[in-house]
């Protein structure tokens, strides 16, 4: 049985995340779920129930999945060799196969079955559906990986031109909660691989989305990538700018810093990177004023005074309440 102190502490997190209840309710959160996410059942579980609270509370929901731990490991068994450059996945015509498999089934079937288990109403879409997101096969591109520069095919893979988010508004208008895997065709109807967070961060744009989160394996965004206790619970574009050219924003961090820049850009309004291990880190870091991650911003001068001045940063888009 819980007792008095462990009530009054409920009590107590209750009040100070109303506020936060208040000013979110009706928004769009889109929430990005690294594959990693998805490889532990457990895991998986504690964050449907997560994002349900989220649900419960007016808050409207997008999940977008990656799968690129799942992807590698079917590659692999097939022997397929698997490559990045730049943090981000080159996929052959051979793998584009196995690509498909996992995104459109392993994973999000998985996330799905999470959902069920805590009673989230949730429907799996891919980009492709309702010609959500439309692409291009990307040409061979010039790329500075590790220092040295190269011209990349990265294969089947597609820059979005377009985001139709009408499946999304309908399935949001209904109480459901969309599962978006990143797959997206063209004008002819070719599958092609899109990276994660680039269709996380389109469809915020599109949905004109309060907050976009991403849920990674690093508590955060790190000032030393090998030290998993420097993260940073802040940073604007200039600081993620600095962070980039002297090297500590390199790897699979990079394309969610970008992904950031242009969710930024074109009008959401903060960028998140919490870690999804720790049990109750999403909620923490929406209805805390310290948050469990890093908030990214565009500019650090137009937080509110009491941020600006070191004290716990607020979850929320205005002053600490």
């Amino acid at each position: 049985m819980t007792g008095p102190y462990d009530r009054e502490a409920a009590m107590a997190g209750l009040t100070r995340a109303l506020p936060y209840i208040r000013l979110y309710k009706g928004r769009v959160f889109v929430i990005k779920l690294g594959g990693a996410a998805s490889t532990d059942a457990a895991v998986l579980r504690r964050l449907a129930e997560q994002v349900n609270v989220l649900r419960e509370v007016g808050i409207r929901v997008v999940l977008v999945h990656g799968g690129g731990p799942q992807s590698t490991a079917l590659a692999g068994r097939l022997g397929i060799e698997t490559r990045f450059v730049g943090g981000r996945r080159v996929t052959p015509p051979q793998a584009l196969e196995t690509v498909v498999m996992t995104l459109n089934g392993t994973v999000n079937t998985a996330v799905l079955a999470a959902c069920r288990a805590v009673h989230l109403p949730a429907v799996g879409v891919s980009g492709v559906d309702a010609a959500l997101v439309r692409a291009t096969r990307r040409p061979p591109v010039e790329v500075e990986d590790g220092g040295t520069r190269e011209v990349v095919d990265f294969g089947e893979v597609g820059d979005i031109t377009g985001v139709d988010a009408a499946v999304l508004v309908a399935l949001l208008n209904t109480g459901y909660v969309p599962v978006v895997s990143p797959l997206a065709a063209d004008d002819d109807g070719r599958v092609l691989n899109v990276n994660a967070d680039t269709v996380a961060a389109t469809i915020a744009c599109a949905l004109d989305a309060e907050k976009l989160l991403f849920l990674t394996e690093t508590p955060g965004i790190l000032e030393d990538r090998a030290d998993k206790a420097s993260m940073i619970s802040c940073a604007d574009l200039k600081a993620l700018a600095i962070m980039e050219a002297r090297g500590a924003l390199a790897g699979g961090i990079l394309p969610k810093v970008n992904a950031a820049r242009a969710a930024l850009a074109g009008g959401v309004r903060r960028v998140h990177v919490v870690g999804f291990q720790p049990k109750l880190a999403l909620l923490m870091e929406v209805f805390t004023n310290e948050g469990a991650g890093t908030l990214i911003v565009r500019d650090l001068a137009e937080l509110p005074a009491a941020e600006q001045s070191g004290a716990p940063r607020a979850g929320a888009g205005e002053a600490a309440p």
